[in-house]
């Protein structure tokens, strides 16, 4: 695979190879393919840094995220970066690791030096957030009875595929006027003839939302004047 033509081209390297890479991808909210990647850096001596800001809530044991603790040590995933702002739908972030990596990061990172602690309130929406149910299912299931082509995400992220750029944006258009601010993903962010309709649930939305938003895409998806 790509990774490891990519490392074997640096295996004479002194300096220590770091893999880094999203738990769950943004735009198609497919996983990363953890378990032949901690392999792969393994044969290889590399270091893995894994940023799962998608992950965190949905996927593990109790919602700890891809790189779940009951599977992976430090010795797997050396790095992990958790934000905040996305599943949690608060802010922040934190780096988790062994002792030595954060005692290097609190002694020598810049952006951490003179920083304050997390506020309290903050912690607090962060925690709750742990306990909202998420409603991923509910849009899935009302999407595809919809005849919508919906991808194997289970994040919060759920793109509904289109395949024509101008159709997508009109799409987008006519559900803002419905209310609902839906970005148009089009080539180069996505490849050609992929283009989709991003679609990301927060903690914010409930069910009456979910409902609302597909009453609005079935309207928007049998509109034959729709580019």
């Amino acid at each position: 695979m790509h990774l490891e033509r990519e490392l074997d081209a640096v295996a004479d390297a002194t300096g220590r190879k770091l893999i880094g890479s999203d738990g769950t991808f943004s735009m198609d909210g497919d996983q990363c393919l953890l378990d032949l990647t901690i392999a792969i850096a393994k044969r290889h001596r590399a270091w893995i840094m894994i940023d799962d800001a998608h992950g965190m809530g949905l996927h593990g044991h109790h919602g700890v995220g891809l790189v779940d603790p009951q599977r992976y040590s430090t010795d797997d995933v050396p790095v992990l970066i958790g934000t905040l702002g996305k599943a949690f739908g608060t802010s922040g972030a934190f780096v988790a690791g062994d002792e030595g990596l954060i005692e290097t990061l609190i002694q020598h990172s810049r952006n951490y030096i003179y920083t304050t602690a997390m506020p309290s309130a903050l912690a607090a929406a962060t925690l709750a957030s742990l306990e909202i149910a998420r409603l991923i299912d509910r849009f899935r299931t009302g999407a595809s009875t919809l005849g919508f082509l919906v991808t194997p995400s289970v994040s919060p992220i759920q793109p509904l595929m289109v395949g024509d750029p101008a159709r997508a944006l009109a799409m987008s258009d006519a559900l803002e006027a419905r209310g609902f601010l839906i970005t148009a993903i089009r080539q180069p962010t996505v490849p050609d003839g992929t283009s989709r309709l991003r679609i990301t649930l927060t903690a914010a939305h409930e069910a009456g939302d979910i409902d609302h938003l597909l009453e609005a895409l079935a309207s928007v998806h049998c509109c034959q004047e729709l580019v």
